[in-house]
Parts: C-alpha cells; sequence; structure tokens
C-alpha cells in the first residue's frame, strides 16, 4: 500500500516508515524539516538511517498546513492510509509559542483530515500524547478517563485533534485512530526530550537537570515497541472514532532510567535539583489493555533499550 506518514523524518515517524517499507509497503514521507531542533539529524534519519531503503520510499517537502501542497501529495500518490505524525512537539516550548503550536498542530492536522475525506482514506493514524490526561490522580490512565483539564498548550492541541478526529469519524464515517504515546526514547531520537537529554549528558559528562527533585515516574516506552504497536493499530479493523494508549507495561521511576544510563554509559550522573516545571506532570502511567486486545506488547525493558540507545549516542555524535 501507499501510506503516507506525515513527520516522516521525525523520531517516530522515520521508524515507521522503516518498519513499513521491512514488511512491502511505500511510505510517502512529508516533513518540512523544521529547526525545532538540529534538522541535520532528520536529514540523518532519511540519508542514513533509511538509506538502505533509497527507491522504496518517496519523499515531499513542504508543510501540512499549506492545503495546496498536501492536496497535490494526496492527489499525486492516493494513499490507502494515513500515519499522521507531524506536530510541533514539546510541553515547555508550546507555552512560550502558543500560537505556533495551535496553528500546526491543530489547523494542520485539520487540513490532514480533510484530505483525508476528499481522497477517501481507509484509516487515518494519528498523534495524540499522554499530555492530554494532565494531573489525573488516578493511575494507570484509561482512554475512558476525563480529558478536560490540560496543563500546557501542547496537551491542549493534542486534545483539540482529537475532538476534531471525532468528528470526521462521525460526520464523514472516516477511520481515525489517536495513539497516545507515553515517553518514548531510543536511537534516532529527539534531542529536545529529558530522556534523551540524559543519555547526552551524562555521555558527554554534563550535568543534568532533574525536576521535582528527581521525583518522577513514567511508562519508558522503547521506539521499536511504539512502531510495533502503530502498525499492529493501523491494520486493525477498529471502530471511527478510537483512541488507544501506547507505552511500556511497568510504571518506572525516573532515577531507574537514569541508573541504566550511568550503567551503559560507564559515567556518574551529575545531577542539580530543581522544582517542577510549568506544564509538566510527575506521573504518567497508561493502561495499555486496549491495544493488548489487539495481540501487542511492548517487549523492551529499559536496560536493553538504553544500551542500544548509550551505543547509537555514541556512534553517531562520535562521543
Amino acid at each position: 500500500m501507499n501510506i503516507i506518514v506525515t513527520g516522516g523524518a521525525g523520531f517516530i515517524g522515520s521508524a515507521v516508515s522503516k518498519a513499513l517499507m521491512d514488511r512491502g509497503d511505500t511510505p510517502i514521507i512529508v516533513d518540512n524539516f523544521n529547526d525545532y531542533y538540529d534538522p541535520k539529524l532528520k536529514r540523518d534519519r532519511i540519508s542514513v538511517f533509511l538509506g538502505d531503503y533509497s527507491g522504496k520510499f518517496r519523499l515531499y517537502e513542504g508543510d501540512i498546513r499549506d492545503k495546496a501542497f498536501m492536496d497535490e501529495v494526496f492527489e499525486t500518490e492516493k494513499p490507502e492510509k494515513i500515519v499522521h505524525l507531524a506536530a510541533m512537539a514539546g510541553v515547555r516550548y508550546s507555552l512560550e509559542r502558543p500560537e505556533l503550536y495551535t496553528d500546526v498542530n491543530v489547523m494542520g492536522t485539520l487540513n490532514i483530515f480533510e484530505c483525508a475525506r476528499k481522497y477517501g482514506t481507509k484509516h487515518l493514524i494519528y498523534a495524540s500524547s499522554s499530555s492530554v490526561y494532565g494531573q489525573n490522580a488516578k493511575v494507570p490512565f484509561s482512554e475512558s478517563d476525563p480529558v478536560e483539564h490540560p496543563v500546557s498548550v501542547y496537551a491542549a492541541t493534542k486534545k483539540a485533534t482529537e475532538l476534531l478526529a471525532d468528528v470526521y469519524a462521525h460526520v464523514y464515517g472516516i477511520k481515525t485512530t489517536g495513539l497516545r504515546f507515553f515517553t518514548v526514547y531510543g536511537p534516532w531520537g529527539r534531542p529536545d526530550m529529558g530522556v534523551f537529554k540524559f543519555v547526552a549528558n551524562i555521555v558527554e559528562g554534563k550535568p543534568i537537570d532533574l525536576f521535582n527533585g528527581g521525583d518522577m515516574r513514567r511508562n519508558f516506552t522503547y521506539i521499536d515497541d511504539i512502531v510495533s504497536g502503530t502498525l499492529v493499530t493501523l491494520d486493525a479493523d477498529l471502530p471511527p472514532g478510537s483512541v488507544m494508549n501506547i507505552g511500556g507495561d511497568r510504571d518506572e521511576a525516573l532515577t531507574d532510567y537514569i541508573a541504566a544510563v550511568e550503567k551503559h554509559s560507564g559515567k556518574k550522573a551529575e545531577a542539580r535539583m530543581l522544582p517542577m516545571q510549568q506544564g509538566d506532570v510527575t506521573r504518567t502511567v497508561a493502561d495499555i489493555s486496549k491495544l493488548r486486545g489487539l495481540g501487542w506488547e511492548p517487549t523492551t525493558r529499559i536496560d536493553d533499550g538504553i544500551a542500544k540507545f548509550v551505543a547509537w549516542y555514541r556512534e553517531y555524535y562520535s562521543a
């Protein structure tokens, strides 16, 4: 199948594209290579990470907010399915640039939904986030829990895309599925994420910032598990307007993640204890029973995942 992957030069998007090609599909990668973080990493995901797949994917460089551009892509490629991952990411930066986040994440996503409607897409997977749960006290977070009180602009835009998806599902019958991602880490990751910075700074012998004094808990989810869960969902016969948690199966302390980085880097972390930051939450734990019901299981423990992450970091950055 032809499958459009927006944000296909991103962390998750490039890995999903690779997995699609491995099974014989053709990803139609759409990315604008913006400078939210170093565009060289995005270019290298295409030229290095996906370099052996030359000719098996097609790349369109452009912005999902550009209606004419997206119409041209859909008209040319006529995709059967969409994996929509393009977005402005990052909780804290969204508080500094709320207009940008709303424009890209809401209006850009609206363009994708409109293209899906006009061109008869069979299934549209889109990226939501665990951040929609806000400060919910009940854990683990379930898809049926209330999500009316986001604590960042980023989280609010993700909730807005879920509402838009629900409209397009029920008014136009488009099969939409939102994936609420939980703390993704691994090789070729995003340098703005704390889980990346911990690896980078510990390997480089630089101090790390631990907000809330390091008292945080997460479902750390290795990139390979995110990819396998995304493809299982893409292939599933789900009702229109579905949402699905996708995360690791263990509620783990941030300090355990850091200990694994110390173990595999052979270096001790120098930590700066800082107060809680605006927009962040102390605990995100996923109820993944819905995705498990499709036959998916996360299989990578943080010790194995961090070993691969540290090895990649040292090779890529010659550290």
